[in-house]
C-alpha cells in the first residue's frame, strides 16, 4: 500500500515564485519533493476586503437598528403595548448581534498559527451560534410578556404612536436586512446573512404591531397580546431558517452547484483525464478544496505536478471565494479499475 501524496497550493496568478533549488528541472523536482503552500496575494487581499465590507455593514446595521429600538422602546413605555414591546426587544436582540459578529471578523483577520493552522475564520460560524441563540432568547422575551399581558389585560393609550413606532421598525429594519443580506452573500458570511433574515422578520412582526394597535382602538384588550404572539412565533420561524443556516455551515455543507463548477473547471483543463472527489469547506467567509484528479500514468513527476498547478489555479479562477486548495494527481488505471475507490471502499465496509 503506497504512501499518500499530495501538495497545497496557493499560488498568485500572473506573478512569477520561486521554487527551492533553483530553476530549472532539478528546482522543479525539488520543488514537488518539498512542496509548498502560500495563498496568492490577491485572494488574501479580497478576503481582507471582505472582512471589512462585512465590518462597514454591521456599524451601519447597528447605528440604524440602535435608533430604532430607542424610539420604539421610549413608545412602548409610554403606551403600554407588549406587541410593540416584543418587537423593541427584538429589534434591540438584534442589533447586539452585531457585536459577536464584529468580534469574528476581527478574529478572521488574524494570521494563521502553528496552532491554528487554518487561522480564525470559524469564529465566524461561532458567531452565527450566538446569533441564533440572540433570535432564541429574544422570541422567549417576547412570548412571555404576551402570555402575561393576556393573563392579566391592560389598556393601550397613545396608539397613533405606536402605528408610527411601528411603521418606523419596519422601514429601519428592511433596510438593514437587504444591506446585510446583500453584502453576506457577496463576501460568502452565513452568520450576517443569518443576521440580515433576522432583520427581516422584525420587519415584518413590526407591520404585526399595527394589527394590535387597531384591535385596541376598537376596544379589543386581548388583540395587543394576541399580535405578541403571532410576533412569537414569527420569531421562531426565523430561528428555524437561521439555525438550518448555521448548522449546515458549521457541517461544512456547500451549495452542490459549487462542487459542480469546481469538477466542470478541472475536467477542462490540459492533462486532467478525469475527477475523483472532490471536496469544499467554508472557513468563515473564505472557501477551500480538496481535489483528487486522474492524470496520464505515464506521465513524470514533474508533468503531474504540473498538471495539478493547472488544476489549482482553474479552481481558483472558477470559485470566487476560493483561497487555497489541495489537488491530489492519481495516475489513471490502465485496467479500467480504479484501485484507490476499491480500498477505500475496502477500508469503509462493515467491521473492517
Amino acid at each position: 500500500m503506497g504512501t499518500q501524496h499530495g501538495h497545497g497550493h496557493g499560488h498568485g496568478h500572473g506573478h512569477p515564485h520561486p521554487h527551492p533549488g533553483g530553476r530549472g528541472l532539478r528546482g522543479r523536482v525539488a520543488h514537488v519533493v518539498r512542496p509548498h503552500s502560500h495563498e496568492a496575494a490577491d485572494k488574501v487581499d479580497a478576503a481582507l476586503e471582505a472582512s471589512a465590507e462585512g465590518m462597514r455593514a454591521l456599524w451601519i446595521s447597528l447605528l440604524a437598528l440602535a435608533a430604532t429600538a430607542v424610539l420604539q422602546a421610549v413608545v412602548a413605555v409610554l403606551s403600554g403595548s407588549v406587541a410593540l414591546l416584543g418587537d423593541t426587544l427584538h429589534n434591540a436582540a438584534d442589533a447586539l448581534t452585531a457585536v459577536p459578529l464584529g468580534i469574528a471578523f476581527l478574529l478572521g483577520r488574524r494570521p494563521p498559527t502553528r496552532r491554528y493552522t487554518y487561522g480564525f475564520g470559524r469564529a465566524e460560524d461561532l458567531a452565527g451560534v450566538v446569533v441564533v441563540l440572540a433570535i432564541a432568547a429574544s422570541s422567549a422575551a417576547a412570548g412571555y410578556a404576551a402570555l402575561q399581558r393576556l393573563a392579566h389585560p391592560q389598556a393601550v393609550t397613545h396608539l397613533w404612536t405606536v402605528a408610527a413606532a411601528a411603521l418606523i421598525g419596519f422601514a429601519g429594519n428592511e433596510l438593514v436586512a437587504r444591506h446585510r443580506i446583500r453584502v453576506g452573500r457577496r463576501i460568502g458570511s452565513a452568520a450576517l446573512v443569518a443576521d440580515g433574515l433576522h432583520a427581516r422578520t422584525d420587519g415584518f412582526t413590526s407591520l404585526a404591531v399595527l394589527l394590535g394597535a387597531a384591535g385596541a382602538a376598537l376596544g379589543w384588550t386581548w388583540a395587543d397580546p394576541v399580535v405578541g404572539l403571532l410576533i412569537t412565533a414569527a420569531i421562531l420561524a426565523v430561528l428555524w431558517q437561521a439555525a438550518r443556516e448555521v448548522w449546515r455551515r458549521l457541517m461544512d455543507a456547500v451549495d452542490p452547484e459549487l462542487v459542480a463548477t469546481a469538477e466542470h473547471a478541472l475536467l477542462h483543463v490540459p492533462g486532467v483525464l478525469g475527477v475523483g472527489t472532490v471536496r469544499l469547506r467554508w472557513i468563515g467567509h473564505r472557501l477551500r478544496a480538496e481535489c483528487d484528479v486522474l492524470v496520464d500514468p505515464g506521465s513524470t513527476l514533474v508533468a503531474a505536478h504540473d498538471t495539478s498547478v493547472r488544476a489549482e489555479h482553474a479552481l481558483l479562477h472558477a470559485l470566487p471565494r476560493l483561497t487555497g486548495a489541495l489537488v491530489h494527481p492519481d495516475p489513471q488505471p490502465r485496467d479500467g479499475v480504479d484501485h484507490h475507490a476499491v480500498l477505500a471502499r475496502h477500508r469503509s465496509a462493515p467491521g473492517l
